[in-house]
């Protein structure tokens, strides 16, 4: 008897912390740009990810001025 005893309990705590972690993640955001700000925030990208990024857009070209700053000029 004792044993179901402890089984119940720990069964209990286990939801109890799983409700608890529900909570805590559970967020929502106006915007799909809030989310992206708070997920930036909270995300450190690799430096290895990083170096490889950087390399792989160095060769891009880069984007040309909008029609109204080639028309007015600088």
């Amino acid at each position: 008897m004792k044993r179901q005893v402890k089984h119940t309990s720990q069964q209990e705590q286990e939801q109890l912390s799983q409700a608890q972690s529900q909570q805590t993640s559970a967020r929502e955001f106006a915007t799909v740009e809030g989310a992206l700000r708070e997920d930036r925030a909270n995300v450190t990208v690799p430096p290895a990810v990083e170096q490889r990024l950087n390399k792989s857009i160095e060769n891009l070209p880069k984007p040309s001025k909008p029609w109204w700053k080639r028309l007015m000029g600088d």
